[in-house]
């Protein structure tokens, strides 16, 4: 009875003491922190939303030129940019791309555009700065030269029998902006996108009167000089973060985001007191005692299951440890019969495709051991080469006694040519040195064959015919030696 009683407490008011101190450290803690947790909770928001618009925007952009590239390699060999298939290639491009206009260009700015007419954009403010690059790139433009329109023009080379030429597929930075407006968190009053020096491309929003062009750190610079340092090395590092900033009488909390491309930065803000509301919700909850009380009765409940679980746990080791009694061989140590082949079988079939490798060894003359030396040396032999080859392998590789003087090793995940046949020298070359016996040493030598799992067995049976076809091989020609199912591998 007495030690009913010891077993109870150490199980009941041993946890339920520690559950109480815990619980009033932690409650104590939670006050102390739940209100810069419910901030970091706001601000992360913040930043998960201005992170995807941000991947959202990249991946738009991106598809520009994912789909212009290939379709402009269709112009090779073409004579002319203005030809009828250069007319098909952009209603190609422009059907497929999101852009909005899609125009062909030679080095002089002349070609055509989505709707088949001539045109020459070579007094484009911004053709120059496109002709000199050879390569996929994006502008922003504020007037796209079409409709006055702000966008981003992705300009793609083309080349074609008289030279090089562009493709110019247009983005429409509204689009851009419907991307923000439909995203989850509605709170932003602030949305811009800035070049690698600060410069504003894109402004909107009600809670700023930033005007595009203006550099962002020279706006907000005043009563905002640490801030905007730091937020200037962390922009110039491409590093996402948010930083709180004085505009006029109210307080903001900017995040900005890096697009992944051209160095811009996607820059997006909510106002403070926008953010000291959600603290003060969250705050309220928190405080709620009903709540307290629910969080300890879940816990008090999950610590009974705690120690439900851990005497299952506690169970199943010492069923592990029965199993695992069960599936050794007594003598060797080794995985016996039955435990070699249902733990290779497991392998294979979740396995199906990883190369491996499956040795059988028969100790040479082992009859003729046991009777010249007696069964007990025979015994000594089988033991000690337990004991060794055991210890030559990885811990997850399977190695078991599957017969009297047999023995198998199965080597898992071995792709590569050399390490197959660095694995067989290395079999091969144990018994070179393998001596049994603790008075009288006694060198043992073994035939081996080797198969290669799935190329030359898909399947436990199939894989043992061929390794034990290898073994055949290995007494054939004269014992003491490995011989592959294939001799191709030795000849490698």
């Amino acid at each position: 009875m007495d030690d009913n009683r010891k077993t109870i407490v150490g199980q009941w008011l041993v946890p339920a003491g520690i559950l109480l101190m815990v619980l009033a450290i932690m409650l104590f803690n939670f006050i102390t922190k739940s209100r810069l947790s419910a901030n970091d909770t706001v601000t992360r928001n913040m930043a998960d939303a201005a992170g995807a618009c941000a991947d959202n925007f990249r991946e738009q952009l991106t598809l520009l030129t994912t789909i212009g590239e290939p379709i402009a390699e269709l112009m090779e060999d073409k004579t002319s940019v203005e030809s009828v298939y250069a007319l098909k290639t952009i209603r190609l491009a422009m059907r497929y791309s999101g852009a909005y206009a899609v125009y062909m260009l030679d080095e002089e700015g002349k070609g055509i555009d989505n709707a088949g007419e001539k045109i020459s954009m070579a007094e484009w403010e911004y053709f120059e700065e496109m002709n000199a690059v050879k390569e996929s790139t994006y502008h922003f433009v504020p007037d796209d030269g079409i409709k006055g329109h702000k966008a981003v023009v992705a300009n793609v080379p083309v080349r074609y029998e008289e030279g090089l030429g562009h493709m110019l597929l247009f983005y429409p930075l509204n689009n851009f902006e419907a991307v923000v407006k439909k995203n989850d968190f509605v709170a932003w009053n602030i949305v811009a996108l800035i070049d690698e020096n600060g410069t504003l491309l894109l402004a909107s929003g009600t809670g700023n009167s930033w005007k595009e062009g203006d550099n962002l750190y020279d706006v907000l610079r005043a009563g905002n000089e640490d801030a905007v340092k730091k937020m200037k090395t962390r922009i110039t590092n491409r590093v996402s973060s948010v930083s709180t900033v004085k505009m006029g009488d109210t307080e903001s909390a900017l995040t900005y985001v890096p697009v992944g491309i051209n160095n811009w930065t996607l820059v997006t803000g909510i106002s403070q007191d926008y953010i000291d509301r959600q603290v003060a919700q969250q705050w309220m909850d928190v405080r709620n005692m009903m709540i307290q009380l629910v969080i300890v009765t879940v816990v008090f409940i999950c610590i009974i299951i705690g120690i439900n679980i851990a005497s299952k746990v506690l169970n199943n080791r010492r069923q592990e440890q029965l199993e695992e009694k069960a599936d050794t061989d007594l003598l060797t140590g080794l995985n016996n019969k039955l435990a070699t082949e249902r733990k290779i079988k497991e392998y294979m079939a979740k396995n199906p495709k990883s190369r491996s490798m499956m040795f059988i060894l028969d100790i040479d003359n082992f009859k003729k051991i046991n009777d010249t030396m007696g069964h007990a040396f025979g015994d000594e032999v089988l033991r000690s080469l337990g004991q060794q080859i055991g210890s030559l392998f990885r811990a997850s590789d399977i190695i078991g006694r599957v017969g009297g003087d047999e023995f198998f090793i199965f080597l898992k995940n071995i792709s590569a040519d050399d390490s197959i046949r660095k694995e067989a020298k290395k079999v091969e070359n144990f018994f070179h040195d393998f001596k049994a016996g603790e008075y009288t040493k006694y060198s043992a030598t073994a035939s081996i064959g080797v198969a290669i799992f799935p190329e030359e067995g898909a399947d436990f049976e199939s894989l043992y015919k061929a390794a034990d076809q290898a073994l055949y091989k290995a007494k054939e020609r004269g014992k003491n030696q490995l011989a592959f199912y294939k001799d191709s591998w030795m000849e490698k």
